[in-house]
């Protein structure tokens, strides 16, 4: 890419369709863990108008009312207004989860080899995942994803400790483009942010909140400029949000979830899936490789991928990428790695501690921004460093 341009990431709120989903998904795989942490969970929600459902394989020792979980999902992202069409206490949910095929499980389940006193996990499918990370923001991540998930992240503090306006409504998005020089973020092209309203508000107040008490609250004011342009809900209105105006579905804002178009993505969405899934467990694994690979200064950014076969504890391929950055080799680089991390796919399990219920906290404003969870550590950097060093 040339060094002087122009790139754009988006953000969704909580209370888009399609995060309604995520998070629905994410509650009943954090619930299922909650009882039983070796649960096997592939959960996914559609949600409209007022109507959940939920589909899927489930493989749980966990006794769970899924409707009661499904309306407290709803009810901690905000559709509890008198005036929602999806409403907490009113939507229908249809429930539709069956057990894990057999034929899955038997190529995942850990279990004794023959011959063998050890037992391996598999992967739970095969793929490809990436992960990445950059020293452009304190977050490790690119900039422009990083400032649009800072905007929606103040706007739902406000709106739900009651000290935002009482016209908010939890469907919102937000879009932000940063402008490079020389390959470093310079400034703030423009930010668009469209939140869902009640109705009689007018266009001012809401420009004139989100502008002075959202935006410039949160993003750099080094970056932000008297060019800058703000475009707040550019097409007017926007009372009929969330599942009234748009179905939802689990999966569908992978780029959101991971880097906002940095980096390359496997196509494996995350929310709704057990730690078996690779889809999500190894793109974790990959995220926490290549942010101590930047906080080891080995390199400026960094981006891993790996593959998997279904059934098959090793990964297939490790490759490392940094863009031109690295201080060493990415050979040198990827040996350091193989030495420091094992991608077995148990191993990462235990390295992560991720048989815990700590999912629905992954699902809004992205999976790779929040300090604190196992794979935003950097207590690697120090074992890399000298791993590349000799």
């Amino acid at each position: 890419m040339i060094d002087n341009y122009v790139f754009s990431s988006e953000s969704v709120g909580e209370g888009h369709p399609d995060k309604v989903a995520d998070y629905i998904s994410d509650s009943v795989l954090d619930a299922c863990l909650e009882q039983d942490k070796y649960s096997r969970v592939a959960c996914e929600t559609l949600v409209k108008s007022n109507c959940v459902v939920i589909a899927g394989e489930i493989t749980t020792k966990a006794n769970l009312d899924y409707e009661k979980i499904v309306r407290r999902a709803i009810r901690e992202i905000g559709y509890t207004n008198d005036d929602d069409v999806f409403h907490a206490d009113k939507v229908f949910v249809t429930n539709l989860l069956t057990k894990q095929s057999p034929d899955i499980a038997q190529g995942v389940d850990a279990r004794k080899a023959k011959g063998k006193e050890t037992s391996e996990q598999g992967a739970g499918d095969q793929g490809i995942m990436f992960g990445y990370a950059t020293n452009e923001t304190p977050e490790y991540m690119p900039a422009a994803i990083m400032f649009a998930h800072r905007i929606l992240t103040e706007l739902a503090k406000q709106r739900k400790s009651g000290k935002g306006p009482k016209w908010l409504r939890p469907d919102c998005k937000s879009q932000v483009a940063v402008a490079y020089e020389n390959g470093k973020p310079a400034y703030i092209e423009n930010v668009v942010v469209s939140t869902q309203h009640a109705a009689g508000v007018e266009h001012k107040t809401i420009k004139d909140y989100i502008v002075e008490k959202v935006v410039k609250k949160v993003l750099p004011k080094k970056f932000l400029t008297k060019n800058t342009k703000f475009l707040i809900n550019p097409t007017g209105n926007f009372v009929v949000g969330g599942p009234q105006g748009d179905s939802g579905l689990t999966g569908r804002k992978i780029i959101v979830d991971s880097y906002g178009g940095h980096g390359r993505h496997g196509g494996g969405a995350f929310s709704g899936k057990d730690p078996s899934k690779v889809d999500r467990s190894a793109a974790y694994m990959c995220r926490w490789v290549a942010k101590n690979i930047v906080a080891a200064k080995l390199a400026d950014k960094c981006e891993i991928q790996v593959a998997y076969a279904i059934g098959y504890p090793q990964p297939l391929s490790i490759a490392i990428e940094t863009f031109g950055t690295g201080r060493v080799s990415d050979e040198t680089i990827e040996k350091a790695v193989r030495k420091v991390f094992s991608f077995k796919p148990a191993d990462i399990v235990k390295q992560l501690g991720l048989l815990a219920p700590i999912y629905k906290k992954t699902t809004n404003y992205g999976h790779f921004t929040k300090s604190d969870l196992p794979w935003e550590k950097t207590d690697k950097a120090e074992a890399l460093k000298k791993a590349a060093s000799k």
